[in-house]
């Protein structure tokens, strides 16, 4: 498949853009994440939203907070998170609950309200919409709200949309569309998530 030339940012430089990565296999948000890295080193401000990831047991989190304030000195940027929604795996079982509740459409719709105030705040470089992207799909946030929240984004403004089934009007309005190919997952052969490298 040829890339697509867009018309709309041809030639352009610096922060700004949609990316959307999406697709069934393991990576979406372990890219992302990587890309926040990057901005932190830059000296930049990373704002990340946690849609349908509630519960204590992402790692990456706990780095996160080590970067919660900036540090001018070795010229790293910040990192500020908030987690929506309910724990999905049960804590005696460690089955997940695929179910979408009333509870689950609140808290994207609080976490999407969260990502309003963010946008407006301006004072972000990249935001990251962590399982938007299946969130939008399964009617956990709506569809249209997320788009609205695009196009209210500030010119410098990086996001990055993560998660599977990725609606087409996200992939529309996106800048950077990266799609995860399941080949093979250890998942299929009874490995259970590992911490660390899989939460």
């Amino acid at each position: 498949m040829q890339p697509v030339l867009d018309e709309r940012i041809k030639g352009r430089q610096g922060y700004g853009l949609i990316q959307v990565v999406t697709g069934d296999g393991k990576g979406k948000t372990t890219s992302a994440i990587g890309q926040c890295v990057r901005t932190v080193g830059a000296g930049k401000r990373v704002a990340i939203i946690f849609f349908d990831k509630g519960g204590e047991h992402y790692m990456e989190r706990k780095v996160f907070d080590a970067f919660a304030v900036e540090d001018h000195e070795r010229g790293l940027g910040r990192v500020e998170w908030w987690a929506f929604g309910r724990d999905r795996i049960d804590p005696v079982s460690g089955r997940f609950d695929f179910s979408v509740t009333d509870e689950d459409r609140k808290s994207g719709a609080i976490g999407l309200e969260k990502a309003r105030d963010l946008m407006e705040s301006d004072q972000f470089d990249l935001l990251l919409l962590d399982e938007v992207n299946s969130s939008a799909s399964l009617g956990i946030v709506d569809e249209k709200a997320v788009l609205d929240l695009l196009k209210q984004k500030h010119d410098r403004t990086e996001i990055i949309l993560t998660g599977r089934n990725a609606p087409q009007s996200f992939l529309d309005d996106a800048h950077l569309v990266t799609e995860m190919k399941l080949i093979k997952h250890y998942f299929y052969s009874g490995v259970s998530a590992r911490e660390g490298l899989d939460y």
